[in-house]
């Protein structure tokens, strides 16, 4: 039963059944996130029972935060941005060696309303879902200057939707 008041049904019903299956396979999740501040781990965490699955989040919305809690050097993020694939990569595969979670997701993005530019726009969100012994899966959407919110809550649903392909057809 969703319980849920922060989240859209449709969401709250998918992180039910993501939990429902990382229950099922025995599988831990962790998130890493900076513009979502902590809101896939809010969503996942606003269903009952499910520290079964979630193992830890981490809100690294700095880049020293990024750095020290994941272990992203700082020349990559200096090199790339912090809103890059590579960034978001290390961030997935950092929260993955910084916890005993089996799947890690990280989402680093421009929510706006300022900080883009013509090369990053507001709207630029990067993706990565890392698992144990398989390769990483990077994602990059442009949801566009929809307004914080909007942008912030899309990039939560694609995060469970990288957490979902990661954990099969079932989720």
């Amino acid at each position: 039963m969703v319980t849920t008041t922060l989240f859209p049904d449709e969401l709250s019903k998918r992180a039910e059944r993501l939990l429902a299956v990382g229950r099922a396979e025995g599988l831990r999740v962790a998130t890493a996130e900076s513009c979502t501040g902590g809101l896939v781990a809010a969503l996942l965490t606003e269903i009952p029972g499910s520290s079964d699955v979630v193992e830890r989040g981490f809100v690294t919305y700095s880049n020293e935060a990024k750095t020290e809690m994941l272990g992203v050097p700082s020349e990559i993020i200096a090199r790339h941005g912090a809103v890059s694939p590579e960034v978001a990569r290390l961030m997935a595969e950092g929260a993955l060696a910084h916890s005993a979670a089996d799947i890690a997701v990280s989402v680093t993005g421009i929510a706006g309303p300022g900080g883009g530019s013509g090369a990053k726009p507001v709207g630029l969100v990067e993706f990565a879902c890392a698992s144990r012994g398989q390769a990483t899966v990077l994602a990059t959407e442009r949801f566009g200057d929809v307004g914080r919110a909007r942008i912030r809550l899309a990039a939560v649903a694609k995060a469970l939707s990288l957490l979902e392909r990661s954990m099969g057809p079932a989720a």
